[in-house]
């Protein structure tokens, strides 16, 4: 992937942040991922939500986790999903599951794509692309 610098603005589209998700894209832009836990059953979940989905009496919390992942589900985009990524392909677009046990759609970045392989374990990586964002992507975890 293309890295944004200051001659080369980010020009794909940028996340909506929202009181719900702000905690996420904070720890985020401090190379720290974070996903919310149920306080009554210990269960993670992840996308950020405001309302727990485990009853109406559990809360959910923030908190740090390993940023270690396998590698669930992919596709390779050998043409862009979009003019925005152009420049990118081959990228691959993948659901990985997190050690936590949730799962996270993202990139798989810094590996070949043809290299690429369900089960392949991952770690968490960060692409700063804006002042405000950080995009929470995943490597192969032996690099």
């Amino acid at each position: 992937m293309t890295e944004p610098n200051e001659t080369m603005p980010y020009t794909k589209p940028l996340p909506e942040i929202s009181e719900v998700t702000r905690p996420f894209w904070d720890a985020a832009r401090e190379h720290r991922l974070v996903i919310q836990r149920s306080r009554g059953t210990g269960k993670y979940v992840f996308y950020p939500r405001a309302i727990s989905p485990f009853g109406p009496g559990d809360e959910l919390e923030w908190v740090e986790v390993s940023g270690r992942a396998t590698l669930y589900t992919y596709t390779i985009a050998r043409r862009p999903t979009g003019p925005q990524w152009a420049g990118d392909v081959p990228y691959v677009i993948a659901i990985v599951e997190l050690e936590e046990g949730v799962h996270m759609t993202a990139n798989i970045v810094d590996c070949d794509p043809e290299r690429v392989e369900i089960g392949m374990p991952l770690v968490a990586t960060y692409q700063d692309v804006t002042p405000e964002v950080t995009l929470v992507q995943f490597r192969p975890a032996e690099l």
